[in-house]
This record gives structure tokens, sequence and C-alpha cells, in this order.
């Protein structure tokens, strides 16, 4: 591991992205941020590995920021490129950098599916210097002549092992191609799995690597809870979780779910909305905007929203559906206690899902707390805040078109969001961003 650094001042980074730094408040760079910023700002390919929520998305864009400024984009030929696997994160990468690139004068342009291709064809011809994109869309627009990489110095891919998982590999091995050969090259990757191994190898020259939280990453800020109840109990039980103070995320397994559990938990007087791959682009995007608000108190989610997504003061995570996966509840189980703030990830367990729960909190490294509960238990109300709703049905309105709202830029990465699709697919094929 080469030095750390104390300070944002003490790298080197251009001042004015000192000043806007403290600007949002953020004056202690996070341990990822801290380790990687020396060797990232002198140009050198790196490798990072952190857990979700640990400040991955400056520990990149700022290097990305600092290196290219001073220089002009021609049309359509970006001078940086980061790579997400999906829709979500996009936006809150280009969310979370924007008010630093402002100060440099660069201009950032975002590129994903489910939305217009020809408005994303013009922002490149009107030039942009730093472009986040999904795979899929961005080989679109290089397909149709609109977009090219040979000018592009910096790559950046961001949540590796994710777009691996969605079958983008080909498609990233593709643009990798087609960048400067001599530019910088950043990974960020949770694991690396051979996919993603291969990429390093391949085109990552003599990487520095910079792991924070290494193993299974889990946040220290974190309470973990597994509550043990009976199937007959599940849904009064969920019912009072879901009608707690505050804003809460729960996890489903399938879309079909989600709606009928949002509509039940509607009926029971709790303002839910459900959050899958199954909504268009731009109701996912308003649908998270009324969860910022407080329009909608409980998301109730697939896991299309597990990753990408940052909301401040999130501060309760529920699976009521258990994943399969150890990293799906790691990933899931980020979207609180980021950016130093606490949290809990409390996971619904019947009797027949014990053995599978018990087998995937030992691989993820986690030792939760346990308990029996029943609705109206103690257990349940002091550990997940639960009370019983109102009983009144609510409707919560249709979201309207809105502008998409620019949340004050924070230190934690822009996490990571799974997509599911609402339409079948063969197999093996790379799920559309």
């Amino acid at each position: 591991m080469t030095m750390t650094i104390p300070t944002f001042a003490a790298t080197g980074l251009a001042p004015a992205l000192v000043a806007e730094l403290a600007a949002q408040g953020i004056t202690e760079p996070f341990p990822i941020q801290a380790a990687s910023l020396p060797d990232s700002l002198a140009g050198r390919d790196l490798l990072g590995r952190g857990r979700t929520g640990s400040g991955k998305t400056l520990a990149f864009g700022l290097p990305v920021l600092h290196r290219t400024a001073g220089r002009r984009a021609r049309p359509g030929r970006p001078l940086a490129l980061v790579l997400v696997p999906t829709r979500e994160l996009a936006q809150q990468v280009t969310t979370a950098l924007t008010p630093y690139a402002r100060v440099l004068g660069l201009r950032c342009a975002t590129v994903v599916g489910g939305l217009s291709l020809q408005r994303q064809a013009d922002a490149l011809r009107a030039g942009a210097e730093v472009l986040v994109a999904t795979p899929g869309r961005l080989h679109d627009l290089i397909n149709r002549g609109d977009a090219r990489l040979d000018q592009v110095a910096v790559t950046v891919l961001d949540e590796a092992d994710q777009m691996a998982d969605m079958g983008f590999l080909p498609q990233v091995t593709k643009l990798l191609e087609q960048v400067a050969p001599n530019g910088q090259r950043m990974l960020f990757s949770a694991t690396l799995d051979g996919g993603v191994d291969k990429l390093v190898r391949r085109f990552l020259t003599d990487p520095v690597t910079h792991s924070v939280d290494p193993g299974t990453a889990t946040v220290t800020a974190m309470t973990h809870h597994v509550l043990h109840l009976d199937a007959a109990d599940k849904p009064d039980a969920l019912a009072r979780i879901a009608a707690r103070e505050g804003r809460t995320i729960l996890f489903m397994a399938t879309k079909h779910r989600a709606d009928r559990v949002a509509r039940q938990l509607l009926a029971k007087g709790v303002r839910a909305a459900a959050l899958h791959g199954g909504k268009s682009q731009p109701q996912r995007t308003r649908i998270l905007e009324q969860f910022r608000t407080g329009q909608v108190t409980a998301l109730v989610a697939t896991d299309v929203a597990a990753r990408g997504i940052h909301v401040d003061g999130l501060d309760l995570v529920v699976n009521v559906d258990p994943p399969t996966e150890a990293k799906d509840y790691l990933h899931r189980g980020g979207r609180t206690a980021r950016a130093g703030e606490s949290g809990a990830v409390v996971t619904l367990v019947l009797p027949e899902q014990r053995r599978d729960v018990s087998r995937l909190m030992s691989v993820a490294g986690i030792k939760p707390h346990t308990a029996q509960v029943r609705p109206g238990d103690e257990a349940l109300t002091r550990v997940t805040g639960a009370r019983e709703p109102s009983g009144v049905p609510v409707t919560i309105a249709a979201p309207q078109p809105a502008p998409v709202a620019r949340p004050r830029a924070t230190g934690g990465e822009a996490g990571r969001a799974h997509r599911t699709s609402g339409r079948s697919r063969r197999p093996r094929r790379p799920r559309s961003a």
C-alpha cells in the first residue's frame, strides 16, 4: 500500500475542487479516497476494492475531473469515460460529479438505455468532456456514428463485478479496445471473479491495488438482525414495520411480489410504492424522488434498488424475501449506513428459510442479532420501530414529469442497482441498461 493523505489539499488536487468539496461539507477524505488519490492523480492504473457507501465515486471522480481539466472535447469525442452497469448508477455518478465538473468548466453527459437515444446523441454532439454510460447504449451510439472513444484518456469501470453478472463483459471489452491505448484505466469492483480478473490482466498496466474493508467489507456502522416468524404472522409484522416513522426500503424477490405488497400496504394506510425493472425509467426516477421527499415512506423494491440508490437518512433496510447470495445481501444493506451514517438491516425469516439464511450470513461474514417475533412484540418494535398502521387506505398521486432533482453530493459513493427486466430474454444475453 502506498502512502495515504490526511486532507484533500495535500494531494495536489485542483484548488477549485478542494474548495467545492468544502462547500459540499466534505472536509476529510474517506479511507478509499485517502488511499487511492495519490496514485490516481499521478495517472497510475488502479484497482480499487471497497464496500458500498465507502466513497468510491469521488475516489475515481476527482482524479477523472482533475486530469481532464483545461481540455475541451470535440463533438462526439469525450475525453474521459465512466462505465457503469445500470441506469440508476449512471444517474447517481453524474449527479455526484456535476458540481465538481462545473467549477472546472467541464461538461458531463449521461448515456443510458430507456431514455431518448436522439437526445443523448445530441448531447454528445454538443460536446462533453466526461461521459458516464452503460455499455449497451454506448455501443448503440458508437454504431450510429454519434460517439468515438479514441480521445478518451481516462477510463473508469465502476462495479465491474456487477457488469460481469449482467453479461456485459464482451461489450465492455470492445469498448476498452476503442479508448486511447496509452490512457489511464481505473477499475472498481467488490470481487475479482474470473471475468473481472481477465479485464484487469488485459487492460490495466502494472495497477496499484487499494482495498478498504477487505473480505466481505461489511459496514461497521450497520447492525444486522434476523427475525424469525411464522408465515401467518408475516403480513401483519411487515405492515407494522412499514408503518414506522421515517423511510424504509423493503426488498422483495420479484416485481409481482413488490406490486402486490405495495397495494396491500396502501390499503392499510402506509404510503408505499413499488420500484422494479418493469417500470419505465421516468417512472423509476419519479418514484425515487417521491421516496426522497417523503411522499412515499415505504419503498417496496426488487434488486433494481439494491445498487445505485443513495438516500440521505435512510436507517432501515428490510429483506422481506431473503436474498439468495451473500453479495446481494451486502448490496441491499448498503442502501443504509452510507457515508458514515448508521443503520440497520433486518431479514424476515420463515421456519423453512432458516438453514439457507444461516448459510448466507456465514458466507457474508455477518453475525446477526437473532430473535423470534410476532406482531406487537416488544422485540419487533425495539429493532424496527414497528407500529400499528392507521388502517385508513391512502393513495399516492401518480408521479408527474419533473426535472430530476440534484441532491447535495456527498462523500459516499453512488451505489449500485440491479436491473430486472419485465421482458423475456434469451439466456446469456446481456441485460439492457
